[in-house]
């Protein structure tokens, strides 16, 4: 049966790992939102809907540095495949993507801490940019709720990385920028949930079988990415259109 070797790049694999990844991540970032929410004056944190609004707007500027990212990742592909030939340096970046998906699964279920050593990678140029988010502290307006998230989003984080792996496969650089949207998208109801839903997703975050039962559908994932013809779902589009 005929497959379709970029299924598992596709923009639903990568919502759906921001979705579970962010439960693990939802300590740090959940800190951050709440820090933030408290830097805001007390007129806007009375106000739920203004609130809000806020919420969202750091939430917005994080994505959107997410899909910045992801056009970089996407152009660094082209790079590194261009001396290796299209096939063969799609192949090599694929098994790595599935690797690192992997690592992140097995770190996620308690099993590989050593996988957060991948972080040291974006710490100097997050020490480059971290001063400009704490100049918009105090957060007074939705626009400088914009650009925090902005800056927020290069904070260093290993389950990103990961998910830049999977946007270098994509195929080009506006499918890899997508995917990244589609990750941040996935990650977007945990992060809201924060004040919101906040002792559930605390709660769940620290569950030990929880927390290994994401980490298994994240190695899933990565056989996937490394064996997409076990996908019963990845056909091709000239299969499709046949039928």
């Amino acid at each position: 049966m005929p497959f379709d070797p970029a299924f598992s790049t596709s923009y639903l694999v990568a919502f759906i790992m921001g979705l579970f990844s962010s439960m693990h991540c939802i300590g740090m970032c959940g800190s951050i939102i709440g820090t933030l929410t408290l830097s805001l004056s007390p007129n806007i944190r009375k106000n739920k809907k203004l609130l809000l609004l806020f919420v969202f707007n750091y939430n917005f500027g994080r994505i959107t540095s997410y899909t910045i990212a992801g056009a970089l990742a996407g152009i660094i592909r082209a790079l590194l495949t261009m001396p290796m030939g299209e096939t063969h340096g799609y192949r090599a970046l694929q098994l790595l993507s599935a690797a690192i998906m992997a690592s992140a699964g097995l770190y996620i279920a308690g099993w590989f801490p050593r996988f957060a050593y991948i972080e040291k990678a974006g710490l100097h140029f997050w020490k480059t940019i971290e001063p400009y988010g704490r100049k918009l502290i105090p957060v007074k307006n939705r626009s400088q709720a914009y650009l925090f998230g902005m800056v927020w989003g290069w904070l260093p984080c290993g389950l990103v990385y990961a998910a830049l792996t999977l946007a270098a496969t994509a195929g080009d650089v506006t499918k890899s920028a997508l995917t990244m949207l589609a990750f941040g998208l996935g990650t977007l109801p945990a992060v809201m949930g924060v004040g919101i839903m906040t002792h559930v997703l605390t709660r769940l975050s620290r569950m030990q079988r929880f927390k290994q039962a994401i980490g298994l559908f994240m190695i899933i994932l990565a056989l996937l990415a490394a064996l997409p013809w076990l996908n019963p779902m990845a056909f091709t589009t000239q299969h499709i259109a046949i039928h």
